[in-house]
């Protein structure tokens, strides 16, 4: 599903963030990535959903290789993952139920699907009676649901999340990571990038860190000898 090899990247001139970073996630893995602020997350992500291109090495994403796609191919790439920014990215003029249906109606969904798959997946993230209420009106933590409904919608072969539970408190984080399982047992392949290590505790996945720009696997059965 995803492999990196030796890559590095920099914003223009800058210093790498990311050096020399090799992994492979198997189709239908589930990934933590952890690490502390500054340590290349987000760029990690970004490279994983072709917001940018490496600086050097090479990545391949459903066996095809990123660094060399051409940019007018990369839109049809994009359509299949689903991504959870830290900053939400809603759509603000349109509702609640609108945003999480963009997804289903850009790849031509019939309207009556449309309704019934947004208004159970709002519902079961605590917004069914918030449907038509739009992105400025609700707390930052009902917007990160209606963020993340809308990444899971289409069922996305990729799925990335950017400290998806930063916003919720610990009972709606763990409902929200039921989600997130349901949906890798449905065969997505999922990463998710986030600094709650009570939360990592509670579940069994892999973990990578990152540090001054270079990732590990850590030894899950290590640390708990």
């Amino acid at each position: 599903m995803v492999r990196f090899e030796n890559v590095g990247m920099r914003y223009g001139a800058g210093p790498e963030v990311l050096s020399d970073v090799t992994f492979t996630l198997p189709p239908g893995s589930f990934h933590f990535v952890t690490g502390p602020s500054g340590a290349g997350k987000s760029s990690l992500l970004k490279l994983m959903y072709l917001a940018h291109r490496p600086s050097r090495g090479f990545i391949t994403l459903f066996s095809r290789d990123v660094t060399r796609v051409p940019r007018r191919e990369l839109p049809e790439l994009r359509r299949r993952i689903g991504v959870v920014f830290q900053d939400f990215r809603l759509i603000q003029h349109l509702s609640a139920f609108d945003n999480v249906a963009l997804p289903l109606r850009v790849s031509g969904s019939r309207e009556d699907v449309v309704r019934k798959h947004v208004t159970e997946l709002l519902t079961w993230v605590g917004l069914k009676d918030h449907l038509h209420a739009r992105p400025p009106t609700l707390s930052g933590g009902q917007q990160q649901r209606i963020a993340i409904a809308r990444a899971v919608i289409a069922h996305p072969s990729l799925l990335l999340a950017d400290e998806p539970t930063g916003n919720v408190d610990d009972t709606i984080a763990v409902r929200l990571l039921y989600l997130f399982e349901e949906l890798n047992r449905m065969g997505t392949t999922v990463v998710i990038a986030t600094h709650n290590k009570s939360l990592i505790a509670r579940f069994s996945h892999p973990v990578m860190h990152l540090e001054d720009g270079e990732l590990t696997v850590l030894n899950r059965d290590a640390e708990k000898k």
